[in-house]
């Protein structure tokens, strides 16, 4: 189905408080980014969160991060706390719920859109 004309492929709305944006892509920014998620798992042993590097972001800060998609074609940055990286995969004691899918193509686009809006 094609794009409308009027249909941005991305709206970026940030929160005035945390500065964190919620960016909705439109059905072909998705398709044409290929991104893709996978769903953050417990840890082995219960201690913490797991979830593959690729998900992974880190901003000028040296703080970590990781893309949220809490609805369809809706995508939020969220802070995590890395534990360990081993294998592909990073151990986090602090992040999202288990369950919930984290951006592994196509972070570094969501971050660039969220930051270079030229606005």
């Amino acid at each position: 189905m094609a794009q409308s004309a009027s249909e941005a492929p991305a709206t970026v709305e940030k929160n005035a408080t945390t500065g964190i944006a919620r960016i909705t892509l439109s059905q072909r920014a998705i398709d044409r980014l290929e991104l893709l998620t996978d769903t953050v798992k417990p840890a082995p042993g219960g201690a913490g969160l797991l979830f593959p590097y690729a998900a992974l972001l880190y901003d000028a800060q040296g703080m970590t991060w990781v893309y949220i998609n809490p609805e369809p074609r809706v995508y939020e940055r969220q802070a995590v706390t890395v534990t360990k990286v081993e294998a592909g995969a990073v151990t986090a004691s602090v992040g999202p719920a288990v369950g919930t899918p984290v951006v592994t193509v196509a972070a570094a686009e969501l971050f660039g859109a969220e930051f270079v809006t030229g606005k």
